[in-house]
């Protein structure tokens, strides 16, 4: 089947959200952010690890929720989890305790050694700043978990040469920053985009791109990131989503939220005719 085959069959976030869920097939448990990140871990234990063990900020362990929780405080990452422990906990034993494998987030703003923004971006003269939602856990979860994963769409909005506000450690400056802080975890090794996969220079720190996806090109990766982005030596292509992970991935995104939540599926935003 050939790239544009591949991209008739799916969409630029089908190919990100697949591939953000492969990368946790080898994972035991995530520490989950909302978004994307939440996304990719759902669909994870629908296909390519089951056992996933996912953990939300909001005290919640082992949650196998049937639809995408609409926040950290959704209540039925309650009702399905195995364990629901206070936030300090959570947060003094089970992540600072160094007990998650893998911390996955989502970013406003990253940039070329993997720093986030989650907090407030510069709109421009005489514009008020933009504020965003905020760190939440993530400086926590970049700083302890074992390694992290980032997922975000692949824009000069997105990837830039410098933050407008570091929320969240990624490397840094480069190598020896995270330990000289005295940071447990690795952090980010993984960065997963609509076009493809970066990961940080084992001798830089800094990300460079590993693998395109089906259809994506290296030209319109570097036109769509704020630096001059570096390709690996041997630069992959990602394998085309199978059927099943497709159908998996669109059924978790159509399954409908509760009555009065505010959400609609798909399928109840379809406009009536006029009568």
């Amino acid at each position: 089947m050939s790239a544009a085959d591949d991209g008739a069959r799916c969409g630029r976030d089908e190919l990100m959200e697949v591939n953000a869920a492969r990368a946790l097939g080898g994972a035991k448990t995530c520490f989950v952010g909302i978004g994307l990140p939440s996304t990719a871990a759902n669909l994870a234990r629908r296909t390519v690890n089951p056992d996933l063990v996912l953990v939300y900020e909001s005290g919640t362990i082992g949650s196998r929720p049937t639809r995408l929780p609409l926040s950290i405080g959704d209540g039925e990452l309650a009702d399905t989890a195995d364990a629901v422990v206070s936030v300090p906990e959570m947060f003094n034993y089970w992540l600072q305790g160094g007990r998650i494998d893998v911390g996955f987030l989502g970013a406003a703003q990253l940039d070329r050694f993997a720093n986030i923004n989650t907090t407030v971006v510069d709109r421009g003269p005489d514009r008020p700043e933009g504020r965003l939602p905020g760190a939440g856990g993530a400086p926590e979860i970049a700083a302890n978990c074992g390694e992290v994963f980032v997922v975000l769409r692949h824009t000069r909005r997105n990837l830039v040469p410098a933050l407008d506000f570091v929320t969240t450690l990624g490397h840094g400056t480069g190598p020896g920053d995270r330990a000289a802080l005295g940071l447990r975890g690795a952090g980010p090794t993984t960065v997963i985009t609509d076009l493809g996969v970066l990961r940080p220079d084992p001798d830089t720190a800094e990300l460079v791109l590993t693998a395109l996806h089906p259809g994506a090109t290296v030209e319109q990766a570097r036109a769509a990131t704020g630096w001059d982005l570096r390709t690996a030596p041997h630069l992959t292509t990602t394998e085309a989503p199978t059927d099943a992970e497709l159908a998996a991935l669109r059924a978790l995104k159509a399954a409908p939220a509760p009555p009065g939540t505010g959400r609609a599926t798909p399928q109840a935003l379809r406009l009536e005719k006029p009568r």
